[in-house]
């Protein structure tokens, strides 16, 4: 089976401190995974802040360069793509979805528009088929076109705006999406909701989904695969559930023992409180 995703190796370094007291800081170290292609699954990156998991996520989505080695999305190394038309046809198979929906939209401009633009640039729609389109992905995460044209995103929860952020990534029809801390800043009640629209995307739409997070009982209920990170290295890795019931790592270890037992993962009010 041929790979959606694969990983090899990569790191990625940066300078750090002043002019006298420079230092090499190794954000991501030595890091592979692979998601095959044709078998869609929701691999969860988990890690404490500073584990390195964002940086991660940033590469794969061509954000930012490793320093060293690769990155490849359906066989073509992420970093070379270098023409509008490639970086085009990339965005339209890999989408984010950001921690902030208040932050994903500018705050004097309508939802809807952001909508409307991905349709007619990634979709290349026109006419009445950019509504079409942009109503459609809203209804795949529960909402509609009625709902929010012409609103504004104070005038919008954050759950609604967050739904509307995943809609306007699934306008393109992606093959991956990586979600960086989605639901952190999404009101406990709704958390659930949210990552039950994941799962119901990796199993409906047929989307891989990497989840960077640093919440285990959310990563147990919805992941397939987990990847757990500290200081820019991959200490265990594995089937979600056997990895996160029985960690074998210390620091895997550590994690579980900072939150409530994923076991009760999937209860609202464990979620709620993570």
């Amino acid at each position: 089976m041929s790979a959606l995703l694969d990983i090899d190796r990569v790191g990625m370094s940066y300078v750090s401190g002043t002019l006298l007291a420079r230092r090499v800081v190794r954000a991501v170290d030595d890091l592979s995974l692979r998601l095959e292609a044709g078998r869609p699954e929701i691999v969860a990156i988990i890690g404490e802040s500073g584990s390195g998991k964002t940086t991660l996520a940033r590469m794969i989505l061509n954000l930012a360069t490793p320093t060293d080695g690769v990155i490849r999305f359906r066989g073509t190394d992420v970093a070379k793509i270098r023409s509008n038309h490639a970086r085009a046809d990339f965005m339209r198979q890999v989408q984010p979805i950001f921690q902030n929906p208040f932050e994903a939209f500018n705050p004097l401009k309508r939802v809807d528009r952001y909508l409307f633009m991905s349709a007619r640039r990634l979709a290349d729609a026109r006419g009445a088929e950019v509504d079409a389109l942009a109503d459609r992905a809203l209804h795949q995460v529960g909402l509609s076109l009625a709902e929010l044209r012409g609103r504004f995103p104070h005038e919008l929860s954050g759950g609604q705006l967050q739904r509307a952020a995943i809609a306007r990534a699934l306008i393109s029809a992606p093959k991956l999406i990586v979600a960086d801390e989605p639901v952190s800043m999404v009101d406990a009640s709704l958390r659930m909701s949210i990552v039950n629209l994941f799962r119901s995307l990796r199993d409906e739409l047929h989307v891989s989904i990497v989840y960077i997070t640093h919440d285990l009982a959310t990563a147990y209920y919805i992941s397939d695969r987990v990847l757990i990170m500290q200081r820019g290295r991959a200490v265990e890795s594995g089937a979600a559930r056997e990895v996160l019931a029985n960690p074998q790592h210390p620091y895997s270890r550590l994690l579980k023992a900072s939150v409530l037992s994923p076991e009760d993962a999937g209860k609202p009010t464990t979620a709620a409180n993570t």
